[in-house]
């Protein structure tokens, strides 16, 4: 097989990781540094940390709460508490089925949440109306609230304490980049 020409599948694979890795050097650090901050509080207070999302970040919502529940665990030291709640799907269809789909996530804070908790809110696009109507809830209240997104952070990004917005067009780089977060985070959680 001849490599000196490179194939449209090459060409793609090139391009798409060049792309992911200007993505990742390019990553805001101090909202990193303010979540960690955050996440750590939240740990010696004994406080929840809920999280939510809709597809992938749903799918990055739950890698998150399964890492920072068990990844982060050291002796002599308190345990995150940590819930993702895109995972109870009856629950989530009760209310979107009764509700409204805007209330998935909302609705399950109020009942859970307390003042001083953290909700971090996931959405590519800073957009989706239930993820934002959950941060409204977890204001009200008195929850520290933090968004992940990515493009130009949409309206999330003015809902939020804490934003970290992905400095990419591409869902699928700023979904790589979320991921990169949780492990950022988990292993930073872990050693300190």
């Amino acid at each position: 097989m001849n490599t000196s020409t490179p194939t449209p599948d090459a060409t793609t694979i090139e391009t798409y990781l060049a792309g992911l890795g200007r993505t990742l050097t390019a990553l805001p650090r101090e909202p990193l540094l303010q979540i960690l901050a955050t996440l750590r509080q939240a740990r010696t207070e004994g406080r929840r940390v809920f999280i939510f999302g809709n597809g992938g970040s749903a799918a990055t919502g739950s890698h998150m709460a399964c890492d920072f529940g068990k990844n982060t665990v050291r002796g002599g030291r308190p345990r995150l508490r940590v819930i993702a709640l895109n995972d109870n799907m009856p629950t989530f269809s009760a209310y979107a089925n009764d509700e409204g789909y805007d209330r998935v996530f909302a609705e399950p804070l109020a009942t859970l949440a307390e003042a001083g908790d953290v909700a971090i809110a996931i959405s590519g696009s800073g957009n989706s109306p239930n993820v934002l109507r959950a941060v409204e809830v977890g204001r009200g209240l008195g929850l520290t609230t933090i968004g992940l997104t990515g493009f130009a952070g949409g309206k999330l990004v003015n809902l939020v304490d804490i934003c970290l917005v992905v400095p990419s067009d591409s869902m699928e780089q700023v979904e790589d980049a979320h991921m990169v977060i949780d492990h950022v985070l988990t292993v930073a959680l872990r050693e300190n």
